[in-house]
């Protein structure tokens, strides 16, 4: 299943890391590790921010994912399922379904 994994940076460690001139190569293994589909670097409200879009088979796998972030960078997780066009057009008759049952 896909996944979204949102990882805001702490400021002071983040500055931190990048002061000892390992940011980037932190910041590379713990995508790598993922195997990202996707992996977009931007800021959240002032903060460094990763956006990882990954595959994930278990519920289990969640601490191997963000432990990373927590450890090296202290990082604010959420991780959430997402769908792309194709998921979505799957979805279609469930959505039907659901419309037509619960629709006021």
């Amino acid at each position: 299943m896909r996944f979204m994994l949102k990882a805001v940076m702490d400021t002071e460690k983040a500055n931190a890391v990048s002061r000892a001139g390992a940011l980037g190569k932190t910041i590379q293994s713990i995508v790598a590790e993922l195997k990202p589909e996707a992996a977009y670097f931007t800021d959240d409200h002032g903060k460094r921010t990763a956006y990882v879009f990954f595959e994930m088979r278990d519920a289990s796998q969640i601490p191997a994912v963000a432990e990373p972030w927590f450890l090296a960078l202290n990082a604010h997780i959420e991780i959430h399922a997402v769908m792309v066009a194709d998921d979505l057009a799957k979805a279609g008759p469930s959505i039907e379904q659901a419309a037509k049952k619960y629709a006021a």
